[in-house]
């Protein structure tokens, strides 16, 4: 007897498909898929908030002194000419860093193993390229999900059972963070 349903695909198309759900809970809190899919769905979600719990705390802040361009009010660099050439100008700020001790290292990327990278675009100008930006959801994780869930024993998950689906009469249910 099989540790898990294959969901009638190849391993690695399973893996990509159970990879692309879990990232959209995460994301977006809640997905409307089969109920076999959200079962399966469900244990690495739990692993991944359960790992996040686990390491929220393991960090410890330094301070850095970051040397950054200064810039006009409309966001232009200020040069000024040295020796016949123009060269940018520079200031130094001092700025707190999370520094990740070991374990939490080793669960960021256990979870980046899992998740992947998402885009976000904004509804006004969609398409541009320099609109978009990258949103961090092992931060996510980490700062927002699992504070809410540290008095929990589990049970980050909740399936809601929505009926058959028309085409096929597949069991539609929604998996949501509780």
């Amino acid at each position: 007897m099989a540790g898990y349903r294959k969901l009638g695909r190849t391993s690695s198309q399973r893996k990509a498909l159970l990879r692309n759900q879990v990232t959209n809970l995460i994301y977006n809190g809640k997905i409307k898929t089969t109920d076999a899919k959200a079962k399966e769905v469900r244990k690495i979600a739990e692993k991944l908030i359960t790992l996040a719990i686990k390491e929220k705390d393991n960090y410890t802040e330094v301070t850095v002194t970051q040397k950054v361009p200064k810039k006009t009010a409309d966001g232009k660099r200020v040069k000024e000419v040295v020796d016949g050439k123009k060269v940018t100008q520079f200031e130094e700020i001092e700025k707190t860093i999370k520094k990740d001790n070991a374990s939490r290292l080793n669960a960021r990327r256990t979870m980046l193993s899992v998740l992947y990278p998402v885009t976000e675009v904004p509804d006004t100008n969609a398409g541009r390229k320099k609109n978009t930006k990258e949103v961090n959801l092992v931060d996510k994780l980490f700062d927002d999900i699992a504070p809410k869930y540290t008095d929990r024993n589990g049970g980050y998950t909740r399936i809601i059972k929505i009926g058959p689906r028309k085409g096929d009469a597949a069991e539609e249910v929604i998996l949501e963070l509780v």
